[in-house]
C-alpha cells in the first residue's frame, strides 16, 4: 500500500469516527431530560425576613485562642510548657530558618611588600613573598594558581580569589627596622 493511500484511509476512518460520535452524543442529549427535571423540582427555602446575625459575630470576636502558639512553618518542636511560676529568661524563641554563617575572610598566603612601574608600558608590577619565594605579578595576572591581582595601590593591593570571586585587600608590609638598615 502506498503512503498516499494510507493517508486517505486514515482521513476516512477519522471522518467515520467523527460522524459516529456526533450521532451518539446527539441521541444522548435528546434522551437526557433529567437535568431539566431536576431543575424543575427546585423550591427555594421559605425564610421570613433574612438578616445578619450580629450577635453570633460579636460572640466569635470575643473568643481568644488558648492553644499552643507554635509557628507552623518551623519544623523544630515547640518548647516545653512553662510552669505558671517560672518566668521566661529574656530569651525569645527564634522564628524562621537560620541563616548560614558568613564565609570567613579571604586569606592570601602571601605578603605584599612593594611595587614598581615598568618604563616601557607604564604598568604596575607588585612584589609578593610566599615563604621563601618572591613573586613578581603584573596587574591582571594570576599568582599562586588561584588568585588574580586586580589593582595595585600606593599602600595596598586588591586581590580576587578566582574560584569564588571574593575580594581582599592586602596591605603593604614594611620591612623590620634591622633589615632596612642592612640594605
Amino acid at each position: 500500500m502506498s503512503r498516499r493511500a494510507e493517508m486517505y484511509l486514515l482521513v476516512g476512518l477519522g471522518f467515520i469516527l467523527g460522524v459516529v460520535l456526533y450521532f451518539t452524543m446527539r441521541s444522548q442529549m435528546s434522551g437526557s431530560s433529567g437535568v431539566l427535571a431536576a431543575t424543575s423540582r427546585f423550591q427555594p427555602l421559605d425564610v421570613q425576613e433574612p438578616r445578619l446575625r450580629v450577635d453570633l459575630l460579636a460572640k466569635l470576636q470575643k473568643l481568644e485562642y488558648s492553644g499552643s502558639h507554635r509557628n507552623i512553618f518551623v519544623a523544630v518542636p515547640p518548647p516545653p510548657p512553662q510552669a505558671p511560676g517560672q518566668a521566661v529568661k529574656g530569651q525569645t524563641p527564634y522564628v524562621g530558618p537560620r541563616q548560614p554563617p558568613p564565609p570567613p575572610p579571604l586569606q592570601i598566603p602571601a605578603e605584599f611588600f612593594g611595587y614598581a612601574i615598568r618604563r616601557d608600558s607604564g604598568k604596575r608590577v607588585a612584589f609578593f613573598t610566599s615563604g621563601d619565594d618572591v613573586l613578581v605579578v603584573p596587574e591582571g595576572d594570576t599568582f599562586l594558581g588561584r588568585f588574580r591581582l586586580d589593582r595595585i595601590g600606593n599602600d595596598s593591593a586588591n586581590v580576587e580569589e578566582i574560584s569564588t570571586g571574593r575580594h581582599a585587600t592586602v596591605p603593604m608590609v614594611q620591612p623590620p627596622p634591622e633589615q632596612a638598615s642592612a640594605q
